[in-house]
């Protein structure tokens, strides 16, 4: 199996699991209804927010994004800051670990980006123009022989100046056995660039206890099943960590930044204070 097309040994008969408290079934379909149409009005909208100012384009699509995630029940907590006195004036590649499809308005509400996506989602309801719309780069798993170009093209983005999103481990993992490996190939175009590396840490938890059951979005699961998922589990909180830049040149090599970013992406962050915490 080659390394740009990893698979997780995860399943959703084996991770897909919530064995904590539930919403009542009407409830959870008002949830669902609510996320789905917030999700259209994002599509609808994309023409008109594109002619906006990237400051204001970026601040309606951090609210909009974090609507979207609340709307389907899920309260969110942000630790750490996006921008600071090191806030980067050139591009910046995003990268994330991979659980769920809620990830990508999540990583939205906080660092609004060009997501890079397999081409699969490009024929996804909703989620397919939205992304098509918003800059989305998709690339072709299957095909080896667009790795280079898909490198260049988001060194490209990058080097004019773009925020480019990736979930490096080239798959969704549901968390409970650590995920898979950083893939280098990412990491090629922010050396490429120049570009800063900004790791960002994603978990889900109920009442205190992990929630990757509800939420895993892995193998072969339809999306339906997993938005089912998520709208009937009471009490769910998205956690996003968003940790300090790490300049391309500060480590040698692809590898060496793929590694670094792993590690700060890994590394225990529950004892750090949270910026902002939404209900």
């Amino acid at each position: 199996m080659s390394s740009w097309l990893p698979v997780a040994p995860c399943t959703p008969r084996r991770c897909t699991h919530h064995e904590g408290a539930t919403r009542a079934p009407l409830l959870a379909a008002a949830l669902l209804c609510a996320g789905g149409a917030l999700t259209l009005l994002g599509v609808l909208c994309v023409p008109a927010v594109l002619l906006l100012g990237p400051s204001h384009r970026d601040l309606l699509i951090r609210r909009w994004a974090y609507a979207v995630v609340r709307a389907f029940g899920v309260r969110v907590q942000v630790t750490g800051e996006p921008y600071g006195p090191d806030r980067p004036t050139a591009g910046e590649l995003v990268v994330a670990n991979h659980v769920s499809w809620l990830d990508i308005p999540l990583v939205a509400a906080v660092l609004p980006a060009r997501m890079v996506a397999k081409s699969e989602i490009r024929n996804w309801p909703l989620l397919g123009p939205l992304a098509a719309l918003g800059g989305t780069l998709f690339i072709e798993r299957d095909r080896l022989r667009t790795l280079p170009d898909t490198v260049r093209a988001l060194a490209g983005a990058l080097a004019a100046g773009s925020r480019v999103a990736v979930f490096p481990q080239g798959s969704t993992w549901c968390g409970r056995c650590g995920g898979g490996h950083f893939r280098p190939a990412a990491f090629q175009a922010a050396i490429d660039a120049g570009s800063a590396v900004r790791p960002v840490r994603i978990s889900y938890r109920t009442t205190g206890t992990d929630a990757a059951g509800a939420v895993a979005f892995v193998g072969d699961d339809p999306l339906a099943a997993s938005l089912w998922r998520v709208v009937t589990a009471a009490g769910l909180t998205a956690e996003i960590s968003i940790l300090p830049p790490v300049p391309a040149g500060a480590v040698h090599g692809r590898r060496g930044l793929a590694r670094a970013a792993q590690s700060a992406v890994a590394r225990d962050s529950a004892n750090l204070p949270a910026s902002s915490v939404h209900h």
